[in-house]
């Protein structure tokens, strides 16, 4: 099968947009966009991530087990962006929190929640986080949308 062309077709399923953060050995936060999140579980409440092996923060996940998944918002595309690009610090001049668990959560998402990885399992390419949600927080908004390639928005 091409490559290109899978990417492609997987490209027509419009996904919402995440920031998978976690707390690092040397105490700051790092976190990486992800639109390869699932609910997997309602009891008990399971999610999945995926995190491609290339990631440089993908040992932090492993390491640490506890990390904050913040939906984006619409209006936060910049975000997206910038979690998504190599080479900075990425939280420079970002606002976020500590959620209860101690995990990092930015600040004025659409939802969040709180997670400990129970279970990874690699799979090509990268590794399959599946955790345990320990809380959930809605704060409502429009989502961020990704659909064959670019941002899109919901029309009401």
């Amino acid at each position: 099968m091409d490559g290109r062309e899978f990417r492609r077709c997987c490209g027509q399923f419009a996904t919402g947009v995440a920031v998978a953060c976690v707390m690092g050995q040397d105490g700051a936060p790092h976190g990486l966009t992800v639109n390869s999140f699932t609910s997997v579980s309602l009891d008990p409440p399971l999610i999945l991530i995926s995190v491609g092996h290339d990631s440089t923060i993908l040992k932090l996940f492993h390491a640490q087990r506890r990390f904050g998944l913040s939906f984006l918002r619409a209006e936060q595309r910049d975000l997206s962006n910038r979690f998504a690009m190599r080479g900075q610090d990425r939280f420079q001049g970002v606002d976020w929190h500590r959620g209860s668990s101690g995990a990092p959560l930015l600040d004025a998402s659409l939802a969040d929640i709180e997670c400990e990885v129970e279970q990874a399992v690699t799979a090509g390419d990268h590794d399959v986080l599946i955790a345990r949600a320990s809380s959930a927080a809605v704060h409502g908004g429009i989502p961020l949308l990704y659909f064959n390639s670019a941002y899109a928005s919901l029309r009401e």
